[in-house]
């Protein structure tokens, strides 16, 4: 569950202000099918969504999506990682054609870039180590969080205040900071969490945190504003395989259960 800050949206809407002034550009999509190749971006630092396997290659649950809909859009798909801070940018600046990364669905955002999706939903977690004795966030109010840097986590972590914050690249950097004890509780994704525990036994719980914000969010597939004939061709593929399975298949694999 992603965000990126206002420095960055603010330079993502200079970069669209200067492509509305330009002359009309051909979609997307028209560009993509003559290279045969659409490239797909994410950090490889969110397992099980993205992450670099044994064999040095980008998995997940994002990287099969990805692959799975430019394989039904009639091209090649391939991964581009990227630092999460800078990856809005990175689209905006030609630099990939798409980012499949979890990242959430913000008014904010949606000002800088479309949508294809939602493509899962999550919500926001708060974790401790087992041996943690806290029970509360407001007993958490002087101690040290740990986030993701330019996640919405951040944002809210920051609204909220406090506490100290510490950022990191991601969730792999995030559990070994709470197990060494260097941040007294993590702020991420539940479902990556979940997983995480299930797979290695990861010694943490999560607070009760009733009502809290981003409980709930919607998680999109993001492209460059102004290119209605590749959105549509990337949503009908979204759709397709949630219709006939292997958006379930993915999911089972990748996370465990099905999360659309």
């Amino acid at each position: 569950m992603r965000t990126v800050f206002s420095g960055l949206v603010a330079a993502a809407f200079m970069f669209t202000a200067a492509i509305a002034a330009a002359p009309a550009q051909a979609d997307d999509l028209e560009t993509i099918k003559a290279a045969g190749e659409i490239k797909v971006a994410m950090t490889g630092q969110y397992p099980p969504f993205n992450f670099v396997n044994d064999k040095n290659e980008v998995v997940g649950f994002d990287a099969a999506i990805g692959m799975a809909i430019a394989e039904r859009i009639g091209v090649k798909g391939s991964v581009v990682t990227t630092a999460w801070d800078g990856i809005i940018a990175g689209l905006l600046a030609n630099k990939f054609d798409t980012i499949v990364g979890s990242m959430t669905i913000t008014p904010e955002r949606e000002k800088a870039v479309d949508f294809v999706g939602p493509y899962y939903h999550a919500g926001r977690g708060v974790f401790v180590s087992e041996a943690s004795t806290v029970k509360t966030l407001d007993e958490l109010k002087g101690k040290t969080l740990g986030v993701t840097l330019g996640e919405t986590h951040e944002k809210w972590a920051r609204a909220q205040g406090g506490w100290e914050i510490r950022t990191y690249k991601g969730l792999p950097e995030l559990f070994l900071e709470l197990k060494a004890g260097r941040v007294d509780a993590i702020v991420v994704d539940n479902i990556p969490v979940a997983v995480a525990v299930k797979e290695t036994g990861e010694k943490i719980r999560q607070l009760d945190t009733p009502g809290i914000e981003g409980g709930s969010v919607a998680i999109g597939i993001a492209i460059r504003k102004n290119n209605p004939e590749l959105k549509a061709a990337m949503q009908k593929a979204l759709d397709d395989m949630m219709a006939d399975g292997s958006y379930e298949k993915i999911a089972m694999e990748w996370v465990g259960r099905d999360i659309r």
